[in-house]
């Protein structure tokens, strides 16, 4: 089948806007017709190659992670989804390692090989351009195109009733940062927060922390406008670490340390500055993105006094039963995560991606 996609041909280059064709569904897959995609730094890693995608397989690719759409057609064994249903996007995971048995399928011990081998897990593609292959299979999806190739394991299943072109982004980045909070830090009502880096994570961070409870939020990040928007989805209080020592800011604010703290940019030093707010028995989530190898320096001392110190990937959830849950509460009107989203057409990808890493928006979304 055609599809029309955002190919990037080489290290650091632009999306091009091209047709090419996506194959069959296998007997455990489902092709989707896009509504929108989220776009999401990690998308621009990919592009950078600072994932560990097989180089042979890097370029030309089409990434994209954040899709939703309706299901097309399924492959003879799926039972999960028929055409017609809504569905959100997520990851893929083998299903048969022991963290993948034990329900905890964002640590699956093969999720290089289900999300960033550039092809299927064995190998063989799912995007041409006539003879030439285009590599995707990126998050087992490659949603910047018309159309996408996910696995039955990776395609959730969602209510009719809410606008499909806001739901790409919990596949990723909101259920990222929702889950932090809901599914690890678990803060108890009254509890208090410093979520460093108020992009969609951090955001869809503060959003969960007022579901919770917490009654001391406090916004961590350089961009006042972040900040200032921050207060509308629940920060009581923010810091600018532009103009001054975040660490002292937030202990000034909570008169000793945020009892929780997330660090949602991927930079050592904002990491340092996360744990280093804790007080005894805090808890510190890890949720930025890193190269392989990044180190941070951390005083052993803070951490032998009871603090605690926790990477999460995806937010710790299951996104069959948590995706669903945050629409539940977004019907509700407790969840509003759709007012992180800025729309754009497909066509702009590339107006769109220069906007998001200058700050000018939180979410973009592109609809196809």
């Amino acid at each position: 089948m055609k599809t029309k996609a955002a190919v990037v041909f080489e290290r650091s280059g632009k999306f091009t806007l091209d047709q090419i064709d996506v194959g069959d569904p296998r007997d455990d897959e489902v092709l989707v017709r896009v509504v929108a995609s989220g776009i999401c730094h990690t998308d621009l890693a990919g592009r950078e190659q600072y994932l560990p995608i097989p180089p042979a397989r890097a370029f030309p690719a089409v990434f994209g992670h954040e899709g939703a759409g309706v299901v097309e057609k399924v492959g003879a064994r799926v039972a999960k989804v028929k055409p017609g249903d809504h569905v959100a996007l997520s990851w893929n995971s083998c299903g048969t390692c022991p963290s993948c048995k034990s329900g905890n399928d964002p640590y699956c011990h093969n999720l290089f090989l289900y999300n960033f081998n550039g092809a299927r897990p064995d190998g063989t593609p799912t995007l041409r351009k006539g003879d030439q292959v285009i590599h995707g299979s990126f998050f087992c999806q490659s949603s910047f195109a018309s159309f996408a190739l996910a696995n039955e394991r990776n395609v959730v299943k969602v209510r009719k009733d809410i606008p499909l072109e806001i739901l790409g982004p919990l596949g990723c980045g909101v259920r990222t940062g929702a889950g932090a909070v809901m599914n690890t830090l678990h803060p108890s009502p009254g509890a208090s927060i410093a979520v460093f880096g108020v992009g969609p994570v951090g955001m869809s961070a503060v959003l969960a922390s007022a579901v919770c409870g917490c009654t001391t939020i406090i916004a961590v990040d350089v961009i006042g406008e972040r900040l200032e928007r921050a207060k509308e989805f629940g920060a009581t209080h923010t810091v600018n670490a532009s103009e001054g020592d975040p660490v002292q800011g937030v202990r000034e604010i909570t008169g000793g340390g945020a009892e929780y703290s997330l660090e949602c940019v991927g930079n050592p030093k904002v990491f340092r500055q996360a744990v280093d707010v804790l007080p005894r028995g805090g808890l510190c989530g890890l949720l930025g993105a890193v190269p392989p190898g990044t180190e941070v320096n951390l005083d052993m001392d803070l951490i032998m006094n009871g603090r605690t110190v926790r990477g999460i990937l995806a937010g710790d959830s299951v996104s069959d039963l948590f995706i669903p849950r945050l629409l539940d509460l977004y019907s509700r009107g407790r969840f509003p995560f759709d007012r992180l989203i800025t729309f754009y057409p497909f066509d702009d990808i590339n107006r769109a991606v220069e906007d998001m890493e200058h700050g000018r928006v939180i979410k973009p979304v592109l609809r196809m």
